[in-house]
């Protein structure tokens, strides 16, 4: 039974992104005024720092998800070419 538990896949996911979310927050609001790019929304300097915290949190997660589908061996049954 080699089978990863659920929670583990799960926390491999999320937590690389979850830190590479927060570098990715710091490098964009140092570099990027959230009062200058974002003056035409009502939106406070911190809503602006948890918004792009969770739109780099998602792109990251999602990017851990398609590394990890890519990363499952192919089953000898479903190749293309297989006539059994």
């Amino acid at each position: 039974m080699n089978e990863i538990p659920v929670i583990q896949r799960v926390i491999a996911i999320l937590w690389p992104s979850f830190i590479t979310a927060g570098i990715a927050t710091v490098l964009f609001t140092t570099a990027f005024d959230p009062e200058v790019i974002f003056v035409d929304y009502d939106v406070s300097r911190l809503g602006v720092y948890s918004i792009t915290f969770f739109v780099f949190w998602l792109l990251g997660a999602v990017t851990a998800m398609t590394t990890c589908f890519f990363l499952r061996p192919c089953s000898a049954g479903k190749r293309q070419g297989s006539d059994d």
